[in-house]
């Protein structure tokens, strides 16, 4: 068991790491080849974040443990409010901008509420997963033809995925860092996903418990990181866009894979429990981002909350 354990830690910061570089890789070459920053930023950067929980979700798929990579997605997005949004907070009282509240947050909902229909029959076809995907290219789509036509790209999940596009990498790097993720990443997912289930059997935990859990924290704490830097950084907007983006890719773009892969009958808990514990995290995020006082802040007490919301949500289910 203490094999396992150390495993799924370096399984963890493999897969992390190994996503990182892919994204770099495929980044630099892309832009290389010509193509825009703008659509380089949302398409492979801004899917930069959301890497580990979709390499994590198709390798669960294809070892017929489709509850785990819908654990995986669910569990995720309820960490990236309450647990990494609640932490940020509880450093530093994140500010609202009117853009979030009007662009972000409206279509986070829509995509919140279309996983509610997807799974409330417990079961998650191929048909609903490629539903999920058009949805998400068409987002992203939507993101590209929008800016262009504002030439607006104040826009948190603009800003912080173009910012992030390599410049004046060789190709031949970019070549070596791309090749190096693709390689890695399924390895490490594999063993990820190996030794989880391990650790599952030996603690007597059913497939969704290890996607909410072990898993779903795992995978959120690159956003942990990044809203961290975020704040400390006094850039509230990427900070809180970057939570809102990956909670939108990991309904769209991760839970779709699921389904794709490994149309399945899924846990009851799923649409009984968690799912509506996402829905209410999600709402949480929207009121106390319309704060009454006229100041659009989430405070420190409000982050608290948040946090122990988390804690109380897994002593439950575990």
């Amino acid at each position: 068991m203490v094999l396992s354990f150390i495993v799924l830690i370096l399984g963890f910061a493999a897969l992390v790491w190994s996503a990182d570089r892919f994204v770099f890789g495929a980044a630099a070459l892309a832009r290389n080849f010509g193509v825009p920053t703008l659509i380089v930023g949302l398409t492979i950067v801004a899917m930069g974040s959301s890497a580990p929980e979709m390499m994590v979700a198709a390798q669960a798929a294809l070892v017929d443990k489709t509850d785990t990579a819908v654990g995986n997605a669910v569990g995720s997005n309820i960490a990236n409010i309450l647990l990494v949004l609640g932490i940020t907070a509880l450093l530093r009282p994140l500010s609202v901008s009117s853009g979030i509240l009007k662009r972000e947050m409206p279509l986070l909902v829509i995509v919140s509420l279309g996983a509610w229909l997807i799974i409330s029959d417990n079961y998650f076809s191929a048909t609903e997963g490629t539903l999920l995907l058009v949805g998400f290219v068409l987002f992203l789509l939507a993101l590209i033809i929008i800016t262009k036509q504002t030439g607006n790209q104040d826009d948190p999940l603009v800003s912080e995925a173009c910012d992030e596009v390599p410049d004046n990498v060789p190709t031949k790097k970019a070549i070596l860092w791309l090749v190096i993720g693709m390689v890695l990443l399924p390895i490490s997912s594999h063993y990820l996903i190996g030794s989880a289930v391990d650790i599952a059997k030996f603690f007597g935990m059913s497939d969704l418990l290890i996607g909410l859990t072990i898993i779903a924290i795992g995978t959120s704490l690159p956003e942990l990181a990044a809203c961290i830097a975020g704040v400390l950084k006094k850039e509230d907007d990427l900070a809180l866009g970057n939570i809102i983006g990956s909670n939108i890719f990991n309904i769209l773009a991760v839970l779709s894979i699921a389904g794709i892969l490994n149309p399945a009958t899924l846990d009851a808990n799923i649409a009984q429990r968690d799912i509506f514990v996402m829905l209410a995290a999600t709402l949480a995020l929207i009121i106390m981002s319309l704060s009454l006082t006229g100041t659009r802040r989430i405070n420190r007490l409000e982050g608290g909350l948040l946090l122990a919301a988390f804690i109380g949500y897994m002593y439950y289910i575990i």
